[in-house]
């Protein structure tokens, strides 16, 4: 047996001393105007907005896959707003995302600074967002997803912003709201209390509820939000299983839209994958989100800018297609 690391001689630091790089009040108001896009990112927009109202129509899931920099983007309003509509089905996050979520909805703060407190040795180890393990083990043995457990607790506290909780608002409404986990990756897998076959076991329900969700894919819509592997990669194997199952009955799940979010530029012409001899063949969304899993009669957007200016104006592309 490799030797191991014994977590009992951690130090664990009360959230009190802290220092918060992001508050509660940097969250946008709903109605909040955000920033213009250039044309022919409003026109993608505005694509999109009439393929997640067609999607509802039809009944088809829309999807969400995204990084934990959208909740610290500030639009948690606007996410909700499209899960009370009916516009957005499904939002999964990585694992970071349900820190920043509990921690807005518990103490109106979150994001710490890693170049101080990495020097310290004090990076993650708070002893508050540490309940966050506790939290999903008991939810794991309950039968619950990861997701589910920690809406749940947020939604059965007194945090005092649990009303702008993604988490919360999902068990409210009944939309899923998944958490995909990678061991290693979070700071509370730095904690003592940290059980990894409870995430295991409670992300892993999350993935098959993912699966679930993309068997209604067809005439839906799936977003790739500011995640560059674990958005596609889930997608990726929840789409083969959904094809695997409907093949099986003669059906097929190829007529969707896929769009990605990102800050990274990109051709607009994206409707072929790079050469491998390019190294922008590595960038998942692009092959994988743009190109590969539409390439049977989907169509892709690539959507470039800051999530605090495109996702507002998705949701007001929604509304107004809504209206026609």
């Amino acid at each position: 047996m490799y030797p191991q690391f014994d977590r009992r001689r951690l130090l664990i630091k009360p959230l009190a001393e802290r220092e918060h790089d992001l508050s509660h009040g940097h969250l946008l108001e709903l109605e909040a105007e955000p920033e213009p896009l250039d044309d022919a990112s409003q026109q993608e927009i505005d694509k999109l907005g009439h393929a997640l109202v067609a999607a509802r129509q039809c009944q088809a899931s829309s999807l969400m896959l995204m990084g934990a920099h959208v909740i610290r983007a500030g639009v948690a309003r606007q996410l909700i707003d499209l899960m009370e509509r009916g516009l957005i089905t499904h939002i999964g996050m990585n694992g970071a995302g349900p820190i920043h979520d509990y921690e807005l909805a518990r103490i109106g703060a979150t994001c710490e600074s890693v170049p101080r407190y990495i020097r310290s040795g004090e990076f993650g180890l708070w002893r508050e967002t540490a309940e966050l393990n506790e939290i999903v083990r008991a939810g794991a043995a309950a039968g619950l997803g990861l997701g589910e457990s920690i809406g749940q607790a947020i939604m059965d506290s007194d945090f005092p912003h649990k009303e702008t909780s993604v988490l919360a608002a999902g068990v409210r409404l009944g939309v899923p709201v998944t958490v995909h986990v990678g061991i290693g990756y979070d700071i509370i897998h730095e904690h003592p209390n940290f059980d990894a076959s409870a995430f295991g076991t409670a992300s892993y329900r999350d993935f098959l509820t993912v699966c679930d969700t993309v068997e209604r894919l067809q005439g839906g819509v799936f977003l790739c939000v500011g995640s560059a592997v674990m958005g596609p990669e889930v997608y990726l194997k929840a789409l083969s299983m959904a094809r695997n199952v409907a093949h099986q009955g003669g059906k097929q799940i190829n007529r969707f839209t896929t769009a990605a979010f990102d800050l990274l530029p990109i051709d607009r012409d994206f409707q072929a994958e790079p050469a491998k001899t390019d190294p922008r063949y590595y960038y998942r969304p692009w092959k994988t989100v743009l190109v590969r899993t539409v390439a049977d009669g989907g169509q892709s957007l690539y959507i470039c800018g800051d999530h605090r200016q495109t996702l507002p104006r998705l949701r007001q592309a929604a509304i107004a297609a809504a209206r026609e």
